[in-house]
């Protein structure tokens, strides 16, 4: 827990790879997501109605951000 960043906006704390569950801080996760081609949690967190997307796609992560320019 001595590397979890101030910045942090994951709470899916049951993942092994969240920053609480080992000392590495965020590596690991941004990690497999380069390796699976995914978005952390944390960039998804960034927009409202995160919670309810289906996968953790960059498709889904543009989605939420066309939504959120929609909006403005």
């Amino acid at each position: 827990m001595a590397n979890l960043s101030e910045f942090c906006t994951c709470t899916n704390y049951k993942c092994k790879l969240h920053p609480r569950n080992h000392d590495k801080g965020c590596a690991p996760c941004i990690e497999k997501n380069l390796k699976t081609k995914e978005m952390p949690s944390c960039y998804f967190n960034l927009f409202e109605g995160a919670d309810k997307r289906t996968s953790d796609s960059f498709e889904a992560f543009c989605e939420l951000v066309q939504n959120e320019k929609k909006k403005a």
